[in-house]
């Protein structure tokens, strides 16, 4: 078959027209340094905060300091192979990790990669590690209760959804136990919680997981976990990436969302090293002067979102460790400032035997009674107070001055409610049972029970309601309320239970 020339020359003709050329351009750069977990590069002009950037040998970084001629970069991963004059490309893009109900169950890295063997992870959304918090327009108060199940938080320092309270305190004091139980209680209360472990032993981290995991609790909690050993980028970026798998859920899904910083003072410390190697000058203790806008933004995402955004809501539990109960150093009065009440564990209570070992006088909550039901407001209002005046009152009586009885009573029931507020690790009360335990320690039902027998007495009390009085605490449930009704039923309940008490206790000696 035989072409014309013409016929020939229409189609180049044709093709020429339609030829668009496929030009990429690329911002590309020359590393000059590198060590320790950041590189500085020379080249990348068009280089924006916060873009992520791809080394010669895969790895990923994240621009940090835009330099006059050259750009600071902290390597996400692996630095030892990155080496002088490698090439360094612009992507265009935000740092962003994997989002969605594909993460529930997993342990990741900051950067949404499985740590935990169980294969990938199917995520298709992705959210910016760093996004802008709500405005004062989107947020509405925060005013419905996130129980944590444990006695002396839910009574005397409450927390809200979308409220951030600091847990404070020295090494070993059960920061971390106060997070693990709160995770544990979401389980009846349709709470999707992100625990995130920055600068933590991979030991401690395992055992963390493993808890969650004994108790069910896996089922609806991610874990991000950047631990001692991964290099201080991650740990710096970790809890920013545990938030946005958090926002996901709040934003998208109009879910109620936890998030643990488990700590940021750790995070503190990465983040001052890397500030410090990339020349930045250095301030208070050596932290640099944006050390603040490192932990606002971060807890700042945290809110209650108005109806008209769905009403999801994400609650901030971040972690601070003192050293020696310096609560005035520079990262705990920053994030004092930032939060909306803090819980301080005191290492002597906790060696004491009293655990959770919360400093009454210290710990507040600024949401307070609006984050409480009807029920706990009515039975634990002056509770708070109650064990303050206790504690100032035994430091007076060890004195050795006498008392008078009305002392030496207000005393003893002191004594009686610290023993009921102790509870054991991992056992999350249910807020009826709170109520009815706190309820019958205020009004006197423990005053004639010995200081050693009140948990027993506490225990046994709660099986007799169940089994005995169900509606009573159903009630409580239902209504939410202690009505004069309800807390009639209650009284007759503890009245029975009392005359019951003397022969439990005598079948339970014969058992022993």
């Amino acid at each position: 078959m035989k072409f014309r020339v013409d016929e020939i020359a229409s189609i180049l003709e044709k093709e020429i027209e339609q030829y668009r050329p496929e030009l990429e351009a690329q911002d590309v750069g020359r590393v000059i340094e590198a060590g320790d977990g950041i590189a500085r590069v020379s080249g990348l002009a068009n280089a924006m905060a916060g873009e992520v950037v791809e080394f010669e040998n895969g790895a990923r970084g994240l621009v940090f300091n835009l330099e006059e001629t050259s750009v600071g970069i902290v390597v996400l991963g692996d630095f030892t192979e990155i080496s002088e004059g490698d090439l360094v490309r612009c992507t265009g893009r935000l740092l962003s990790v994997p989002v969605g109900p594909e993460m529930l169950g997993r342990v990741v890295n900051p950067l949404g990669d499985p740590l935990d063997g169980r294969g990938p992870i199917n995520a298709t959304r992705f959210r910016p590690v760093e996004s802008p918090a709500p405005g004062v327009v989107d947020r509405q108060p925060v005013n419905v209760p996130l129980q944590t199940g444990i006695k002396a938080i839910d009574a005397m320092t409450p927390i809200g959804r979308g409220q951030r309270e600091l847990i404070i305190g020295d090494r070993k004091t059960g920061k971390t136990a106060i997070a693990v139980d709160t995770i544990i209680n979401q389980k009846e209360e349709d709470v999707i919680c992100v625990y995130v472990a920055v600068g933590q032993k991979e030991s401690t981290v395992a055992q963390v997981v493993e808890t969650l995991r004994r108790y069910g609790a896996m089922d609806y909690t991610v874990v991000v976990v950047a631990t001692a050993s991964d290099p201080a980028p991650l740990q710096y970026i970790a809890p920013y990436a545990g938030c946005a798998i958090a926002e996901y859920f709040m934003y998208e899904e109009n879910r109620d969302t936890l998030c643990v910083y488990d700590d940021l003072s750790k995070q503190a410390v990465a983040y001052r090293q890397l500030s410090l190697l990339l020349r930045r000058p250095p301030g208070r203790e050596a932290y640099p002067g944006d050390i603040f806008y490192l932990h606002s933004r971060l807890l700042e995402r945290s809110a209650k979102l108005n109806d008209k955004l769905g009403g999801g809501s994400l609650t901030a539990l971040p972690i601070v460790e003192t050293l020696e109960g310096e609560v005035s150093a520079y990262i705990p009065t920053n994030v004092i400032s930032i939060t909306d009440g803090q819980i301080y564990l005191q290492t002597e209570l906790f060696f004491a035997g009293v655990r959770p070992a919360i400093d009454v006088g210290i710990s507040v909550s600024r949401v307070g009674g609006k984050a409480q039901i009807p029920a706990m407001k009515k039975v634990a209002g002056g509770l708070r107070l109650d064990l303050a005046a206790f504690r100032e009152l035994e430091a007076f009586a060890q004195l050795g001055t006498e008392l008078d009885k009305a002392t030496q009573a207000q005393l003893e029931r002191g004594y009686r409610m610290v023993e009921l507020l102790k509870q054991p690790q991992y056992q999350p009360y249910h807020v009826a049972d709170q109520v009815m335990s706190i309820y019958a320690g205020t009004h006197g039902y423990l005053d004639t029970i010995p200081r050693q027998e009140v948990q027993q007495w506490e225990a046994g009390f709660l099986k007799f309601v169940r089994e005995k009085h169900p509606q009573v605490r159903q009630a409580i449930i239902d209504s939410k309320d202690l009505t004069p009704e309800i807390e009639e039923q209650l009284r007759k309940a503890l009245d029975e239970f009392q005359q019951l008490y003397p022969s439990l206790r005598q079948e339970q000696a014969a058992l022993v």
